[in-house]
């Protein structure tokens, strides 16, 4: 009879709590072990599996006649996205909105609105020289340009190779200097031209090898949607 009564003493919720955190323990168990997926087909393979395991196949559109359309047509691009989106903040994200986009190698030349038409030419790394290659897109810019009251913009860039005998912001500028004598040779007003230089610190792609570094020696040649100051 006592030792009924010892037994009688615990409880009876304590054996529903003790499911509930072995079932919760388990849940956790599992999520971690679906953050340590690193493959994304291994990772689409699991989804699937929990989707034939615990999907609508159960719900009510079972109960209709009918071939039941696909549950899981967007199930990929879904979890993809949000993984990606995932690998962008581990990687520290995107904060702020950058003229570099998503990807290191997409660029705009030059973000807002106001930029209308205009080109960009590419020179040799160590030289401030126009190619007879540069010289042809110019002449196409020049086409576009001319005979426009906008402002003109023409910015020079240097990779980061060194030079002799040139910093890095001599070296764009003299590149900036010869594209605006050229233009000017074609017959664009010297009022509406503003020449800059941007050094080797907006790079159009971060890389080192060779071929990405000669993306960054070029002139941009851009028309605003402003047009000159009236003189006083």
């Amino acid at each position: 009879m006592d030792d009924d009564d010892g037994a009688g003493d615990i409880p009876e919720w304590i054996v529903t709590f003790g499911d509930m955190m072995s079932l919760l323990l388990t849940f956790f168990i599992m999520l971690v072990s679906m953050s340590e997926i690193k493959e994304q087909e291994k990772f689409q393979m699991m989804l699937e599996s929990m989707r034939r395991q615990f999907g609508p196949d159960a719900s009510i559109a079972t109960l209709l006649p009918g071939r039941l359309p696909p549950t899981n047509s967007s199930l990929p691009s879904i979890s993809a996205a949000g993984r990606a989106k995932r690998q962008d903040i581990m990687r520290g994200g995107n904060p702020v909105k950058s003229v570099t986009g998503e990807d290191s190698l997409v660029r705009t030349v030059r973000p807002g609105r106001d930029t209308t038409v205009g080109g960009v030419v590419y020179f040799d790394e160590e030289s401030v020289e126009l190619t007879d290659e540069s010289k042809g897109a110019l002449r196409k810019i020049a086409a576009q340009i001319l005979g426009k009251p906008q402002k003109i913009e023409v910015r020079g860039h240097a990779s980061r190779l060194p030079v002799e005998g040139w910093d890095h912001w001599g070296l764009a500028h003299q590149r900036g200097r010869n594209v605006m004598d050229f233009l000017l040779e074609q017959g664009v007003e010297a009022e509406r031209i503003r020449l800059g230089s941007a050094g080797s610190h907006e790079p159009l792609d971060e890389r080192t090898d060779v071929e990405s570094r000669r993306k960054n020696a070029r002139v941009e040649v851009l028309m605003w949607d402003e047009t000159p100051a009236a003189p006083l």
